[in-house]
This record gives structure tokens, sequence and C-alpha cells, in this order.
């Protein structure tokens, strides 16, 4: 029996001809990073191991984002304590204010992400990089630290399932609407500890960003991990962003499949996901005309360029609903900077909106936008569990940025195409 992508790029980095579902392996890591809530946890561990220095400071990352800029005194004490670790250790990759993004954004932007590796981070959506064609999946804070100290991590081989994404998207459906979509089709839990493998004729009309989107939230459906094959995008992505040259691994055509999907994306509508579960999906059609308190389009999930080109467009020459919060937070310093070079921050600021410099903020109801009880935010962020923006009787819809910038005029629920 042949072997998935996945599998195939497992296999190559234990040293081993082929693995199956199931099989237990120990393979060696192309990158490790954390977080400023994830490291400092995973440093105290790799002080504990007894080790004085990471594997390799090229390949260990650390980038404080869900807090920072620091929002108080003990994000401040962590962020001080991963910092001291950083410098001691010499870690060629450590992004701090000034330098920092989001650490799904910054990552592949930085270009320490490209097509075959292996890579674990302190954090569930490190699976955004298997747009790239890579294995990427989140860890514990331990694990982590045996990453850093010692450059491998012991996995159970991933059984897979597959998804043939076939025709073209109609306007305003984007990678978010996809999976928003596939979640709601499959459950939170229908992808459990699998590996979801995207293919499909209908790959030809998504862009990287849409493909980082999809890949981000396969954790949603508890997927192992979201990987899609490499092409000509892929290719000019690592290209533009990575000296490192890319390993291209491919599916065998009689690799085993748990279940193989079929998904008509010339079928879709502008997907949004109801609370307390990503699962909870309507077609805005269904949504449309609920009132929210609160907008939020950015987060690791849909804080890319293309994602503030998108709400530019929307809210260009028009003014956001005034009693709704709009809140923008671009992945990174290099999206913020060209969003002021484009004109989007105009634009933007002019709508009403708040245009934040790049941070976790309120995806984890951490600060820049926290919710009181009986306040309901649209977001662009990719989780609406209770209280996951603040008060535990406060909503959080889940929704592409042409549906949150679309609605934040509005100040309810609104599809795209009718502003």
């Amino acid at each position: 029996m042949g072997m998935t992508m996945t599998q195939k790029i497992l296999a190559a980095h234990a040293g081993l001809e082929s693995v199956k579902a199931g099989q237990l392996i120990e393979a060696k890591l192309d990158l490790v990073h954390g977080n400023d809530v994830t490291t400092p946890v995973a440093v105290k561990a790799f002080n504990g191991i007894g080790v004085k220095e990471v594997f390799d400071k090229d390949k260990v990352c650390v980038v404080p984002d869900h807090f920072t800029p620091n929002k108080d005194i003990k994000s401040a004490e962590h962020c001080k304590y991963i910092r001291e670790f950083s410098h001691e250790k010499g870690l060629t990759n450590y992004f701090e204010v000034g330098q920092m993004g989001i650490e799904h954004c910054l990552i592949p932007e930085a270009g320490l992400v490209v097509c075959g590796d292996v890579t674990i981070g302190a954090d569930s959506h490190t699976c955004t990089y298997g747009a790239l064609g890579a294995f990427s999946t989140g860890v514990g804070s331990t694990d982590m630290a045996v990453g850093m100290a010692r450059g491998v991590a012991w996995f159970k081989v991933p059984s897979a399932l597959k998804f043939v994404l076939k025709n073209k998207p109609a306007q305003w459906v984007s990678g978010k609407d996809i999976i928003l979509h596939i979640i709601g089709m499959i459950g939170v839990d229908g992808a459990l500890y699998k590996s979801m493998e995207f293919t499909g004729d209908g790959l030809q009309y998504l862009s990287m960003d849409d493909r980082f989107t999809i890949a981000n939230m396969a954790i949603e459906a508890g997927g192992k991990n979201g990987i899609f094959p490499v092409d000509e995008k892929t290719l000019e992505y690592v290209k533009e962003h990575s000296t490192r040259t890319p390993v291209i691994y491919e599916a065998d055509e009689d690799a085993e499949y748990d279940a193989v999907y079929e998904i008509d994306l010339s079928t879709l509508r502008p997907t949004i996901s109801y609370p307390h579960l990503p699962e909870n999906t309507k077609t805005v059609d269904e949504a449309k005309g609920l009132e929210m308190d609160q907008v939020v389009i950015g987060s690791c999930t849909n804080g890319r360029m293309s994602d503030m080109r998108i709400a530019a467009q929307i809210l260009k020459g028009k003014k956001t609903n005034p009693n709704i919060r709009t809140i923008i937070l671009p992945g990174t310093q290099k999206i913020w900077l060209e969003c002021v070079k484009e004109g989007l921050a105009e634009i933007f600021v002019e709508a009403g909106c708040v245009f934040s410099t790049p941070t976790c903020g309120p995806c984890l109801g951490g600060h820049m936008g926290i919710l009181a009880k009986g306040e309901r935010a649209l977001s662009t962020t990719n989780r609406n569990f209770v209280g996951r923006m603040g008060h535990p009787e406060s909503e959080v819809y889940l929704c592409s940025p042409a549906v949150a910038a679309a609605s934040a005029i509005s100040g309810k629920i609104t599809d795209p195409a009718e502003v």
C-alpha cells in the first residue's frame, strides 16, 4: 500500500523507507517554535533536562505575540524570561516588538519553513504551514522543550482524509469559507488525529493566503495536520521568502484514506460559524441580519495581506456603523507597513476602524478587544468557544474578512455582495 504525502514526509525524517498509520516513530525536526504563552513552560522544562544549548540556534524560533505588546506585569515577566533565554542561547530567530508578528503569519513570511519540512510548535495552529507542503503540527510545551534540546520528536503516524476541491469559488468565497464549510460538514472531531490532505483542480483558484487559512484551521476539525500539494504557487512563495531548498513529496496513487470528500467550490456561499463551536455553521443567507457589537479582522487565520486588501476594498469610502467597534490586526510588521504604503491604513482609519500593531490580542481574550457580558463579536479568528474573547456570556461568530468588513458597515451580519 502506498503512502500519503504526510506519511512520506514523516518516513523521510524518521530515516525509514516507509511508515503506516498508527506506527510510532521518532523524526528529525527542521523547526521548533513557541510563543509568549507556551515558551516559558518549555524553557523551564528545557532547563530541567540538563542540557546547556539548543540543538540548532537557527532552528529554534521564539515569537512573543499573544499578549504583546505586554498587556500587564505578568505578560511582561513572561516575555522577559523568554527574551533572556533566547539571547543567552543565541537564537537566530527571536522576534519581538518592532520585528514581531503573529507567529503563524511571521514564520512563513520569514522563510523559516519550506516544502518537505517537519516542524513542531507549542501552539495548536502550527498546522498552518501545511499550506507549504510541510508536515507541521502543534505540540505541548514539554515536547517543545525536548525538540529544542534534541531536534527530534516522536509521532504516531496519522491516517488521512482526502478533500477533493473542485471548480472555481464565486466572488467573496475564500479559504475561510471553505474550511468553515468543511468543519461544518465533518464536525470538530471529524478529523481527529488524522491528516487532512487537500487536492483537486480547485486548488488552482486558491491563493497561498487561502491555503494558509485552510491549513490553519485543520485543528478545529481535530486534525493532526492539514497539507497541500506543492505547485507553482507554492514554489513562487518559497522562492520569494526563503533561500532554503524545498523538497517536494507527492502522495502515491494507491495511498489509503479513511474517507474521501468531494467539494464543489462553485456551490459554496460565504459561511459563518455560530457559538460555541466552529462546526455550528450557517451560510450568510441564513445568518444575515444578526446584530453585532464588535468586528475583528486579523489573527493567524486572516491577518495576511490579501485579507487586508479585501477588507479595504469593501470599506473604502464608507463608514462603519457607529454601534460597532471594528478592530483590524495585520499579521506582521511587513504587512502593517504594506497597508500604510498602499493606503489601506488610511481607508481603515477614515472608515472608523482601529488599525493596530500585529498581535493575537482579542482572539484568545488577551487584550485589544475583550467582550463584555452579552456582547457579540464577528471575527475572522479561528475559535468561538465559550468565553474565548472575554466574558463567558459573550458570543463569537467566525467569518471571512469580506463578511466581517461588510458587517462592520451595516452593524449586522451582511452579505458582502450587498454592500
